[in-house]
């Protein structure tokens, strides 16, 4: 594999699972100097301690960055530790106020916009800064299929999501002529222990049910994602900033 981010010091939230874990290997593989931060430290010691095993250099940093002195404190040890910061995948997120809207108490609703909008704006609001100062770098935002469409049953995620596609847009304006270029991801079904914590009694049958739901006929694995990602933070992707880019098996287009 290519050494296209040796170097380059990259901070993944969400790293210990599912799409943040892909792209911690992958990054990993290409050379990167990871900070990876997840609020599970057993976890996340044991990432760093594979990674390290393979081959790759990272280090971890339990971090609440639904809490803004966290996400600060994240960025500043990475500074610490490596020099400087480079780039960024935001990867944190999760449904957790399921429902019609009418359903929906206030405290549920906060804690969507907190864990899946307001940790994306922290770490942007503390990153960006810090890019800067590397002289420009690239940071990725994982908004999902439903930061362009709607559910029934997830007003408050959905919401959120769109936010963090308006924050991506309107953030990339902010910071293109200091050579920061930050876009979305609009992912689809990925196969992450997440989605089949989720998938009630009958989980086959789901998997076949949200497979039928996407043009190609099935969803994704972490290492598409994390291919993705990888392009979107490299040098290749230069010219590509401010965008909502679907890697979603065709699901958006229908």
């Amino acid at each position: 594999m290519s050494a296209r981010f040796a170097d380059k010091v990259i901070l993944i939230t969400g790293a210990t699972s599912g799409m943040g874990r892909a792209a911690a290997e992958r990054l990993a593989a290409e050379g990167a100097k990871l900070v990876l931060a997840a609020r599970g430290k057993e976890a996340g010691d044991a990432l760093v301690a594979g990674l390290r095993a393979a081959g790759g250099e990272a280090t971890f940093v339990p971090a609440d960055v639904t809490v803004e002195t966290e996400a600060a404190e994240l960025v500043r040890q990475a500074v610490e530790r490596y020099g400087r910061l480079d780039g960024a995948f935001n990867n944190v997120g999760a449904a957790t106020a399921m429902g019609p809207v009418t359903g929906i108490d206030s405290d549920a609703w906060h804690a969507d916009l907190a864990l899946n909008l307001s940790s994306v704006f922290f770490a942007l609001k503390h990153q960006i800064p810090a890019l800067h100062a590397a002289g420009g770098g690239a940071i990725v935002n994982n908004a999902s299929n439903l930061g362009v469409t709607g559910a029934a049953g997830m007003a408050s995620y959905s919401a959120a999501k769109h936010g963090v596609v308006g924050l991506t847009r309107s953030a990339a304006l902010d910071t293109a002529a200091a050579g920061v270029r930050i876009n979305a991801l609009i992912t689809g079904g990925v196969d992450t222990p997440l989605l089949r914590a989720n998938l009630g009694p009958k989980p086959e049958e789901a998997l076949r049910a949200a497979a039928a739901m996407h043009p190609l006929g099935r969803i994704a694995q972490p290492d598409e994602i994390a291919a993705f990602v990888a392009f979107l933070l490299s040098d290749e992707a230069r010219f590509i900033t401010g965008a909502a880019l679907a890697i979603d098996g065709g699901l958006t287009a229908a």
